[in-house]
């Protein structure tokens, strides 16, 4: 691999993150190698991208700011502050870390909003997110894991991912990023009994 040590990487975290969020992505990074490994994806590659997904979660929004000037950033990116360390962890990850891995680095950017035809890897990210047992709610996880048994499973995980994902954002009368709801649809229409 072209990048530093998990060791490293771990002392970095600990240094930039606060606790919970440490533990979060310990968690995410376990839960993102179970997946792989649940879906014939590469451990190793999971566990880098789960570990660094939100590297940037403590920077400073004016810090996101700068960073996201010099970065292709797509309009629904900008709708929530809270997303912001998403699409900055990806640069964080490339410039700090030395990630040249295209999917790694994707996976992280969109581990928050997700997008369009995203690939299971990025998807693995994505749930891993939302239901590694760390630091997540029990009842969120047990809304999610099981539809991964399903067939299916990823496109099942993720759509419930959204469901909720939706839920949560208008019972708190939040900004609800088109791209969510673009990406709620398709998978809706993709598997829509007849």
């Amino acid at each position: 691999m072209d990048y530093i040590s998990k060791t490293e990487t771990i002392d970095w975290l600990k240094k930039h993150l606060d606790t919970e969020r440490f533990e979060h992505s310990i968690g995410v990074a376990e839960t993102a190698s179970e997946l792989a490994e649940m879906f014939n994806l590469d451990k190793e590659r999971a566990y880098t991208a789960g570990l660094l997904h939100d590297c940037a979660k403590k920077f400073s929004k004016d810090e996101m700011l700068k960073i996201m000037e010099s970065l292709p950033i797509e309009e629904c990116e900008m709708i929530n502050p809270k997303t912001y360390h998403a699409p900055v962890g990806a640069y964080i990850a490339k410039t700090e870390f030395g990630i040249k891995d295209e999917e790694i680095l994707s996976a992280i950017r969109w581990h928050t909003l997700g997008k369009l035809n995203m690939t299971d890897f990025e998807k693995v990210i994505f749930i891993a997110d939302k239901i590694e047992p760390r630091t997540r709610p029990q009842m969120y996880i047990d809304a999610i894991r099981p539809k991964l048994f399903e067939e299916n499973g990823l496109d099942m995980a993720l759509l419930e991912c959204y469901k909720g994902t939706i839920k949560s954002l208008a019972d708190r009368n939040l900004k609800i990023c088109i791209s969510t709801i673009e990406i709620y649809n398709e998978l809706l229409k993709k598997y829509e009994k007849n």
